[in-house]
């Protein structure tokens, strides 16, 4: 078992599953860090961002519309909205992103520099991940993408669970 110190027969798979999370998380931050990074240098982008950043840039480009600091905190699941608004203005001074004031509120977009950058992170995300996706014994995409959606349902699902224990804990 990869967590026996957490282990109880009530909740072995609970505990598989949380290390799970914690390799899977490390892995995917790293992963997104380097692929941005990557993008960007086809692009002429230069700027050392972390994880959260380029989940905001992502969030901020998600469905072009534009979006509050609190719209992102909340799609985001980050209490900490400090972290979220530093990314912001991190994408700002490299041009990625605008803002634009409506009342108190200000409303980021990708800039047409942000959007390519996504796009080339698209690019090297299809080209480096379609291979290994196909590596971990999907017989086919169409079944691989409802396998996933699935799983990403399921996570979604635990994502509230442990918000839900964590205002819990908080009160004990």
């Amino acid at each position: 078992m990869s967590s026996a110190h957490l282990a109880s027969e009530k909740l072995e798979g609970l505990s598989e599953f949380e290390f799970a999370l914690m390799m899977t998380g490390n892995a995917f931050s790293r992963w997104i860090v380097r692929c941005m990074t990557a993008a960007g240098s086809g692009i002429g982008v230069q700027g050392d961002l972390a994880a959260l950043d380029v989940m905001v840039l992502h969030g901020v480009n998600h469905r072009d519309r534009p979006k509050r600091l609190a719209d992102l905190c909340l799609v985001l699941n980050v209490e900490d909205s400090h972290t979220v608004n530093y990314g912001l203005k991190k994408m700002v001074r490299l041009g990625l992103i605008a803002g634009t004031r409506r009342g108190k509120e200000i409303f980021y977009s990708t800039t047409a520099k942000g959007q390519k950058l996504c796009l080339e992170y698209r690019k090297i995300r299809e080209q480096l991940l379609g291979e290994a996706f196909a590596l971990i014994g999907q017989p086919r995409i169409g079944q691989a993408q409802g396998d996933l959606s699935r799983v990403a349902d399921l996570m979604r699902a635990l994502s509230g669970t442990y918000d839900q224990a964590a205002r819990a804990a908080a009160s004990l």
